[in-house]
Order: C-alpha cells, then structure tokens, then sequence
C-alpha cells in the first residue's frame, strides 16, 4: 500500500519523537539524580535506544520506511534509492519530532532537572560529547557507528528475508541498535543521527535549567556532519555489493 506524503510524514514525526523519548529518556533515567534508574548503569541506556528504533520501525516501517533520521534520508536520496521530493519534509518532520520528544523527556523528568547538580549529567540528556575530549575521535566513531547502522538496517529490511518478513527485520534493526550502543556507545554515546543530537542540543540551549553549563556548540557539527557521510557509505556498500 502506497501512503500519502502527509502520512509519511506524520510516520516520521511520531517516529522520531518516539526513539527520542525511548532513547534520550533511558539516559535521564539513569543520569538525573533521584529517579528510579539512578545510575542504573550503561545497559540500560542501550536498551532504551534498542527499543527506541525498533518499536518506530516495527510501527511505521511499512508507512514511511520509518527513516526516523536525516542521516539514513539522505543517504538512501544519494544512493537513488529515495526520492529527493522527500529528502526536505522527511527531514523537517524528523527534526520537530526529535525537539518534541525531548520536550517530552524534560517534561517527564523535570524535578530530576532541577535536583541535578552536574551540568555534565544534564547535558548528557541531550547530546553526545566525546568522552575523550578528542573531536577526531567524536567524528570516527560517529561515522563507523552510522555505516554500520545503515548498512545493517538496510540488509535487515531490504534483503530477502527482511522483505518476507518486515516485522523480524524491525527487531533485528533494534538489536543492532542495542549492540552498536553497547560495542561503539562509550566514546560519544553515540548519536548516529543528526536530529537526534542537533534538535536536543537547541533545547539544551534555551531551558531554563540551573547549572546545566555549556551547550558546547564548538564540536555541535560533528554528530550531524559524521553520520550523514557515514550513512551514505553505508547504503553505498549496500546498493553496491547486496542490494538487488
């Protein structure tokens, strides 16, 4: 069944404010003081992104594609396999839905905001940061972590299997998200999607948030400019070698 643009578009929106919600409120829970899931450790973080792709892809994978992320737009408009009509819309909704979900997450946690002391801990609510302050290291692991994203994303759901049966796929490509976050996750967090990182870090900005410190703007262009290019490979590597 072929959607309307219009529905596509709400598809992504939902979608993204979704993964937000999953993904960046995972790591509220376990970063901001006094929750539940204080310190509750790196799993759970991992977990909260695993199924913040998933359950977008197993909902609106057969809608929009589920792109929930301007990077695997791009890179699929590219590698001419999405039309460039789409690119713009696609990935505006994908960027207001990223700022309303972690609306929503400030919204849900803002007591844990006003007790937390550490602008670190904060900030980590939002964006991702090297944590070895080093911003070639923040751009490798961005573009390594988006290459494998897409290119496992895209076999998952466009080879045959995955064709056959979309919904294994979309739990398959939450899988990998959970992985990739557990394997590559300790250098920057990692973000491996532009609205994801650009639109919090907006926010991060401009609420009112005591102590939450710097929104560090020097290094903001790395988590929106490293996996657009790693994407790109990615579907590259797999439109050349595996797609049909």
């Amino acid at each position: 069944m072929d959607y309307a643009l219009t529905t596509k578009l709400a598809a992504e929106f939902v979608g993204t404010a979704i993964l937000m919600i999953f993904g960046n409120g995972a790591v509220a829970n376990v970063e901001l003081k006094g929750t539940k899931g204080f310190h509750s450790g790196w799993l759970t973080i991992a977990m909260g992104y695993g199924f913040g792709v998933m359950f977008p892809v197993l909902m609106f994978g057969g809608v929009s594609g589920a792109h929930i992320n301007p990077a695997m737009t791009i890179a699929q408009a590219v590698n001419g396999m999405f039309p460039w009509s789409q690119v713009a819309p696609f990935i505006a909704v994908q960027l207001l839905g990223a700022a309303v979900g972690q609306l929503l997450v400030f919204a849900a946690y803002y007591p844990h905001y006003m007790q937390t002391e550490s602008s670190s801990a904060i900030l980590a609510s939002f964006t991702t940061t090297d944590a070895s302050e080093s911003k070639p290291n923040y751009f490798i692991n961005e573009f390594i972590g988006t290459l494998l994203l897409v290119l496992g994303a895209l076999c998952c759901l466009e080879g045959p299997w995955g064709a056959k049966d979309k919904a294994a796929a979309a739990i398959v490509v939450g899988f990998i998200v959970w992985g990739l976050v557990t394997s590559l996750g300790g250098p920057t967090g990692p973000g491996l999607n532009p609205a994801r990182d650009l639109m919090p870090r907006i926010l991060h900005q401009f609420l009112p948030i005591p102590g939450k410190g710097t929104s560090r703007w020097d290094e903001a262009w790395i988590p929106v400019v490293a996996p657009i290019l790693g994407a790109i490979v990615g579907a590259f590597i797999f439109k050349t070698c595996f797609g049909a």
